[in-house]
């Protein structure tokens, strides 16, 4: 930059030299952070490409396009006298916190929500541009269905279960009297930085074209872009400490934020947030069953995280990345560490990023943290996921949700998987450990809870791995109940259980040395049962082994039928049993027991 000389005092003068596109061509060059630009003619960047200038004028008559996975990064002040339009995951940064954005003709920012199934499924909003109102923004929503949220009033002293309206004392991340969730009306003016939620119109999902769901809609946000530094008040609630401090809060600017820079912000240098993030992903349908304040309730299990150990899928399955797309909204927690219980998120340009802009999320794993990833799924549309991370700053005690995240409302869900910590009774979605940890005689221990009392197969899987200890050595799941061991990287591992909450029934384990050879080589695919036209069920080994004994158990995990075995093969009558599907417990002569399920069909 050049300078001029005022009253003694050298001035720098931004952007001094200017290059002009008429349409075609620039007349100077192609702009970059130390040449500006003036658009004389249209310019979309899905065609011309991304735009990069110190700073930028839009004349009248012309349209700027920023199209999906391009950007517009622009070091000052951007004036638009024409027009300027952001396609949902195009992406506008400005580097400048002192930078200024004036709109004498039309700036819009479109965001497309996540496929939807049904109306009454909430999209969680953040306004990217200044001065818009809820009923501009998100016209097309359900009036009745918009909500800001209120920290100060929430206060969770009473849990109850599968929504009795029962009041123990303890924790469900329920509000106790349901007034931490507003109403928004029309003139309500969206503030930068704040999160808002809300279902798309009914209306809007009855009739052709909507024949066959899921959905995507376009909002479309007007106005000045925000920018610079953008403070967000947060509250806490201290008439009861044992609960988590929520924040609705979302990305403010029309580009995604970089989830590491934000966390540096908010929790590493001004401790204000306890670490995590939670982004809601709904899938499940609203049950009677899941608590809340309403007859039919959203589970919260369904909400994705992402924290200094990584990140855990939602309820879509998909694991978010580590960027808060624009329009964004999310949840926070305010930490109980600092003495007052206000203070202020804080947004700035360096935070921001060119892209990574998709409106939901994409999975992604660059790194060699030494990771694993286990899905709960069942047969009834159970999904949800846990992270355990061995990653440097984290110990295996509890450090506080910048490595240990909770699971939101875990005693609220109908059937959710977790991680234990020594002395501690949350229920982990992300765990943080050592990476000295990490060895032939680690043990993760697992929890499981569910309160589905209908027959029910359950599966654990291996969704992710990473790292180079964990891809040389077998995962095995330890069933406690059943005194198993299972490989998950060689196949998933079926199970049935009664309804309750069992912190002790399963771990993971590396040490293959505590197994037999045997143990190690067996698994369920060398059990083969066959049903014979008698009435009659085969069972055999496919080995050198014996069977001692076979149990039959029904989806509830109940033995209805038991008998002593001393061949590789053995042959039961099973003609009064009834058509349905079973788990059959083989033991086997080396003190092995194989799980496997099947059908009766005659």
């Amino acid at each position: 930059n050049k300078g001029v000389i005022i009253n003694g005092n050298v001035e720098l003068i931004p952007c001094p030299t200017i290059t002009t596109w008429d349409g075609t061509s620039w007349d100077n060059g192609t702009p970059t952070l130390a040449l500006g630009a003036i658009l004389n003619g249209n310019y979309d960047t899905g065609i011309q490409g991304n735009l990069t200038t110190c700073n930028l004028t839009v004349n009248a008559g012309v349209t700027l396009t920023i199209s999906d996975n391009t950007y517009l990064e622009v070091d000052n002040d951007i004036i638009v006298d024409g027009t300027l339009n952001v396609a949902s995951n195009g992406g506008v940064v400005q580097n400048s916190d002192t930078a200024t954005v004036t709109e004498n003709g039309t700036i819009t920012v479109t965001k497309q929500t996540a496929p939807l199934n049904n109306w009454y499924e909430y999209t969680y909003w953040s306004s990217p541009v200044a001065n818009e109102t809820i009923g501009t923004a998100l016209a097309q929503a359900q009036p009745t269905r918009r909500y800001s949220f209120n920290a100060q009033n929430f206060e969770d002293s009473f849990r109850e279960t599968n929504n009795d309206n029962s009041q123990v004392p303890g924790q469900d991340d329920i509000d106790d009297n349901g007034d931490d969730w507003t109403f928004v009306n029309n003139a309500t003016v969206m503030q930068p930085g704040v999160g808002y939620a809300a279902t798309h119109a009914e209306a809007l999902f009855i009739g052709p074209p909507m024949s066959s769901p899921p959905y995507q809609f376009d909002y479309v946000f007007e106005g000045p872009f925000n920018n610079g530094v953008i403070t967000v008040p947060i509250y806490r609630n201290d008439a009861q400490i044992a609960d988590i401090n929520w924040n609705f809060i979302g990305n403010p600017y029309p580009s995604a934020v970089d989830v590491d820079l934000f966390i540096n912000e908010n929790v590493i240098s001004n401790g204000l947030l306890d670490g995590a993030i939670y982004l809601w992903s709904q899938k499940t349908e609203p049950s009677e069953t899941e608590n809340g304040n309403e007859q039919l309730n959203f589970t919260q299990s369904d909400y994705a995280l992402i924290n200094g150990a990584g990140e855990t899928a939602g309820g879509e399955g998909v694991v978010p990345n580590r960027y808060i797309p624009s329009g964004q909204g999310f949840f926070v927690s305010f930490s109980d560490a600092l003495p007052s219980n206000t203070g202020n998120v804080v947004f700035n340009n360096s935070m921001r990023v060119t892209g990574n802009n998709a409106q939901f999320f994409r999975g992604s794993i660059e790194d060699t943290t030494e990771k694993i990833r286990v899905n709960l799924t069942s047969d009834n549309g159970v999904f949800n996921q846990i992270l355990v991370s061995y990653v440097d700053g984290a110990t295996d005690t509890f450090d506080g949700f910048y490595y240990d995240a909770p699971r939101n409302l875990s005693s609220g869900a109908n059937s959710i998987i977790y991680s234990r910590i020594d002395n501690n009774d949350k229920k982990f979605a992300i765990q943080g450990r050592d990476p000295n940890s990490i060895n032939d005689n680690e043990v993760i221990e697992l929890g499981f809870y569910t309160s589905i009392d209908v027959s029910t197969i359950y599966t654990l899987s291996l969704a992710e791995y990473q790292g180079s200890f964990i891809a040389s050595n077998a995962v095995l799941l330890k069933d406690n109940l059943l005194n198993t061991y299972h490989d998950l990287k060689q196949s998933d591992y079926n199970f049935t259980s009664t309804t309750g909450e069992f912190n002790d029934r399963f771990e993971i384990v590396f040490n293959e040395s505590a197994l037999s050879t045997d143990d190690l080589t067996i698994t369920s695919a060398v059990l083969n049962i066959t049903e014979l036209n008698t009435g009659d069920v085969k069972f055999s080994i496919t080995n050198n082994l014996t069977i001692t004994k076979v149990e039959i158990l029904d989806l509830l995990g109940r033995t209805v039928y038991q008998f002593k075995g001393d061949n590789s093969t053995e042959i039961y009558d099973l003609s009064a049993m009834s058509k349905s599907a079973y788990f059959a417990k083989v033991h086997l002569s080396n003190g092995q027991i194989l799980t496997k399920k099947a059908i009766k069909q005659f």
